[in-house]
């Protein structure tokens, strides 16, 4: 075997057990929070907040000690120790202190949960990236087991979630340490650490970014259209379980359909880049924003269980048609070298700022107006931005004219994907 091609199964090994973890960890948290601890919208909103805030101020931490390192693993080392701890940390730290101070617990957790699950994601993909570059394989062919690994644990997560949600929990840790033990046999050959001056980004490349107004516009579109997405999708999952007779069928069927959903995305992926390759990434953008609120509204009007799941089902549509137009997009309007920092500042960050201030806002108007008066207001608000962004956002041929191939779509790494 090649030491291409051991890398290449190490980090698509390693990617999936992450991901699954994730899942395990994250996927049912609204509705962890929402039924077993009892907490209100806006007290769920204030923990999803926490979250989004620590992971805003791990973000530029994790760029930099990455690069610092280069391909050395601390960094995988870290997640991996991170992972193995969360079992313990949900069930005995977190809960019970998200049950005696809100306030305390969802600071805590959300150092934990920003920089492990959330933040944590952005710098493994980086690694991915970085390490798919040196042997020379496609970042996107190791992020497909990513989806794969967390749709494994959406079958899983529902059913367990009945029975005991520490279970879910313990299995995420036991992942972790799968991980730290790939890591103690996986033997990386010397390279040198850090990139060449021709890749590295100074400082005062990024601070010139800020004075794009293109950046401005595409960010735009980030802090309204997709934030006001991803905030209505943070509580999904305890709305969807209110449309069944009782919430134990509701978690599990969640579950199994959100793990048919990313088998789904991940055949999306394939397609999608035909789609937007003839439409421009720019029309792709607004399409897949269309789609957003589509589900939004949709979700205030559904009644039963087959009307909200067919909701559901739309992310599987969406997704890959936004993760192929942002790459797309960012390519043809900014100058290559800084690609994935407008990546990092404009959609990671961009992300974890908007859901930081929208969450607790967003968490107080379902205590107020419920949950399918909440989605409407979502969906106006969003079609304004949406229409305003059908504005501002540039131009983008349905052709892009410099090697328009995959790899300037899908060469760097995705954000949330899951999540999100």
């Amino acid at each position: 075997m090649t030491s291409k091609q051991s890398h290449f199964r190490f980090l698509c090994t390693f990617v999936y057990v992450y991901f699954f973890a994730q899942a395990m960890s994250m996927s049912l948290l609204a509705l962890w929070l929402r039924s077993t601890l009892e907490l209100s919208g806006t007290e769920t909103g204030i923990v999803f907040s926490a979250n989004f805030i620590a992971a805003m101020c791990s973000q530029p931490v994790y760029g930099y000690v990455s690069d610092r390192l280069g391909m050395r693993k601390h960094v995988l080392w870290a997640i991996g120790l991170l992972c193995m701890a969360s079992g313990l940390f949900l069930v005995y730290v977190y809960g019970p202190l998200l049950k005696s101070n809100v306030l305390v617990g969802a600071a805590l957790g959300g150092i934990y949960l920003g920089i492990t699950f959330i933040a944590g994601s952005y710098a493994l993909e980086s690694y991915v990236d970085r390490i798919g570059r040196a042997y020379g394989f496609e970042y996107s062919r190791v992020r497909l087991w990513g989806s794969l690994g967390f749709a494994s644990a959406a079958m899983l997560t529902g059913r367990l979630y009945n029975v005991d949600p520490r279970y879910n929990f313990m299995l995420a840790s036991a992942a972790g340490l799968f991980l730290v033990l790939m890591l103690v046999f996986w033997r990386l050959p010397a390279h040198s650490t850090a990139s060449s001056k021709q890749e590295a980004l100074r400082i005062t490349d990024a601070i010139a970014l800020l004075r794009d107004k293109a950046f401005w516009k595409f960010m735009a579109f980030v802090l309204t259209v997709t934030n006001i997405y991803l905030v209505y999708d943070q509580q999904f999952p305890s709305y969807f379980a209110s449309q069944f007779a009782d919430k134990a069928t509701g978690a599990a069927m969640f579950g199994y359909l959100n793990s048919l959903q990313i088998f789904v995305e991940a055949g999306g992926l394939f397609l999608a880049p035909l789609l937007v390759r003839r439409i421009g990434a720019k029309h792709g953008l607004l399409l897949a924003g269309t789609i957003m609120l589509v589900r939004i509204f949709g979700s205030g009007v559904a009644i039963g269980p087959i009307s909200i799941s067919v909701m559901k089902m739309l992310h599987s549509v969406e997704l890959p048609i936004l993760i192929v137009s942002v790459f797309r997009y960012i390519a043809h309007h900014f100058d290559n070298r800084l690609a994935s920092t407008v990546y990092m500042v404009g959609w990671s960050f961009g992300h974890s700022l908007g859901l930081a201030v929208l969450s607790p806002i967003v968490g107080k108007s379902y205590d107020l107006i419920g949950f399918p008066n909440t989605y409407f207001l979502l969906a106006a608000i969003g079609a304004g931005f949406l229409l305003l962004s059908a504005f501002t956002l540039a131009p983008t041929p349905a052709e892009v004219g410099r090697n328009s191939g995959s790899a300037d779509a899908e060469g760097k790494p995705l954000g949330d994907v899951a999540k999100v």
